[in-house]
């Protein structure tokens, strides 16, 4: 979505200790150990990328406007058509729905491709995001690995 407090202070994606989006990578077969946030860098040796929807930091997604979410999608697809991954997973379905105005968009694969992209709605790995637990989070990151292997 956008960089928390925490990651605006590291320069690390998901960098607030207790944020599940590390151990779910890991646990959902992404990469072959837990990394830390300082390895983000790693990622792209397993050919993912990471980035924010929208740039400017919050302590909650909440504070940012329709506005800030429907450019940050449009930033986005800017920068998906010019790299061209085979699939965009946007974590956070919340997040998913501002940026790309689809208010009944659901957790996993969209209709929506960007150019030939195809494009997965991923749970918020905030702790603050109780309806989903790191397993059942796992679960949902493995369908995304499977379907891009």
């Amino acid at each position: 979505m956008n960089p928390g407090l925490m990651t605006a202070a590291t320069g690390h994606h998901f960098a607030r200790p207790g944020n599940r989006f590390w151990p779910v990578l890991h646990l959902s077969g992404f990469t072959p150990r837990l990394m830390k946030p300082a390895e983000q860098d790693e990622l792209l040796s397993y050919g993912l990328g990471i980035t924010n929807v929208v740039a400017r930091a919050t302590a909650r997604a909440d504070e940012l406007s329709a506005e800030e979410y429907r450019e940050g999608g449009r930033l986005l697809a800017a920068k998906v058509t010019r790299l061209r991954p085979r699939w965009l997973a946007v974590v956070g379905v919340t997040a998913y729905r501002a940026a790309f105005d689809d208010r009944k968009a659901q957790v996993g694969p969209q209709e929506r491709l960007i150019g030939d992209t195809r494009v997965w709605a991923l749970p918020n790995p905030s702790g603050l995001n109780a309806h989903w637990t790191a397993a059942t989070m796992a679960e949902e990151f493995g369908r995304l690995r499977e379907a891009a292997s």
